[in-house]
């Protein structure tokens, strides 16, 4: 039994911090910078800063819907979360919120807790696109040349298949390739010095705008992409990346493929000194850039209201035929 008003302090004390030890009452630092990340539909939202004594919860929807959770962003140690198997709708979009919570086994006395809301994500036309990998077959006459391209594979998954771009996009999905002809640093070097002297101008800006110019770029609605505007027996070097172009502008090329170089039999255009206006794509693509470095007639001609980068380029790509344009976006 007690007997002095000590001991009974000393027990109250003791009571005190048994409970503190199981339960906060305190405000937690609200997260920071909230960001979706996503390529090919794997998404994952993360945020700052790693939190010390409490953690995180994320808390998604898809818009003006209930909140859920996913049970492996639940009371976490982490500034990242996968939502990827958590957004079932491609085509919807959600927000989130991340909470600062209590580390697990801790209880607190607090009913709501401090939270920062995610920016709108829908995957459909905000995921990056990965670059994809491709083949090209050149034909005996060396005329033709054939991109067979491989569909970059999604994150997704249905019926125990893993689905590719194609699968989700559909009919949307198109491939821009660009191509040029081989073996051109050499003349591509002379000739940015020369411009350079006369215009003062930075040399990586001369080279890209030369490079442009001989560059040509060529859509298409297909996975299997023939070619048959090539000169025969030239080596040519080609990129592709997807392209759709129902999305915002800054979203629609995916990330370029690495570049590959059909074999060759003769020297390329710019070891036969053919930098000349016979080239349209680098008359076009100079005038774009306000630039005079072609003596074309059409050199300095305007992008005309049919431009097919223009706002009713998806009308214009909804013909079966491929587009073939002399000039780069």
């Amino acid at each position: 039994m007690l007997t002095t008003k000590w001991e009974k302090a000393a027990l109250a004390l003791l009571i005190l911090l048994f409970l503190n030890s199981n339960a906060v009452t305190g405000l937690y630092p609200r997260a920071q910078t909230v960001t979706w990340k996503s390529t090919n539909f794997k998404t994952i939202l993360t945020w700052e800063p790693l939190p010390t004594d409490y953690s995180y919860t994320v808390e998604f929807s898809v818009v003006s819907r209930d909140k859920q959770r996913n049970s492996n962003c639940i009371r976490i140690s982490t500034t990242m979360c996968d939502l990827t198997s958590s957004l079932a709708d491609m085509n919807a979009c959600y927000v989130a919120d991340v909470l600062s919570e209590p580390p697990l086994g801790v209880t607190s006395d607090l009913t709501e807790f401090p939270y920062i809301s995610s920016s709108r994500f829908c995957p459909a036309n905000e995921t990056d696109i990965g670059r994809p990998d491709f083949k090209l077959e050149v034909s005996n006459y060396k005329n033709k040349t054939t991109l067979f391209v491989t569909e970059p594979l999604t994150a997704l998954f249905k019926d125990g298949r893993q689905l590719n771009i194609r699968d989700i996009f559909l009919e949307k999905l198109y491939y821009k390739v660009t191509y040029r002809k081989n073996k051109s640093s050499g003349k591509v070097n002379f000739i940015s010095h020369q411009i350079q002297h006369k215009l003062k101008m930075n040399d990586e800006l001369i080279i890209s705008l030369i490079i442009l110019c001989f560059q040509k770029v060529f859509i298409s609605k297909m996975s299997v992409i023939e070619l048959t505007d090539l000169d025969q027996g030239e080596s040519y070097c080609f990129n592709i990346q997807a392209f759709i172009p129902s999305r915002s502008s800054n979203k629609q090329l995916g990330e370029l493929s690495q570049t590959q170089c059909s074999d060759d039999d003769k020297q390329s255009v710019f070891e036969d000194g053919a930098f000349s206006s016979k080239h349209e794509g680098g008359d076009r693509i100079a005038a774009r850039q306000g630039m005079t470095l072609c003596s074309s007639s059409k050199c300095n001609e305007q992008p005309s209201s049919d431009d097919p980068w223009t706002t009713d380029a998806a009308a214009k790509l909804q013909s079966d035929q491929p587009i073939v344009y002399f000039y780069v976006q």
